[in-house]
């Protein structure tokens, strides 16, 4: 939902050298049903759940992880070099 200035920040704090992807229009949350909208005192508010979604250059999906451990930048990579050797090994 973030900017990609404000992902681009939040890569480089958290020290990740792939792309966050910017959603501002919130199509590919809602597509990925990652976008929840939690009631707070009768008001609905949209949130983002954290995920990874690792997408090949044929635009296929290899992978899709949400929750706590998609919020470490180590799983996103480790999920990569994986993906990567089984590509690899074909």
């Amino acid at each position: 939902m973030d900017s990609p200035a404000a992902n681009a920040a939040f890569a480089k704090q958290i020290n990740v050298k792939f792309p966050l992807l910017s959603d501002m229009n919130h199509k590919m949350l809602t597509s990925y049903g990652i976008l929840k909208t939690y009631d707070v005192e009768g008001e609905g508010y949209q949130w983002a759940l954290r995920a990874n979604i690792v997408i090949d250059k044929d635009g296929i999906i290899r992978h899709i992880e949400g929750g706590d451990s998609a919020v470490d930048p180590n799983t996103a990579e480790s999920v990569c070099i994986d993906l990567h050797r089984k590509q690899s090994a074909k």
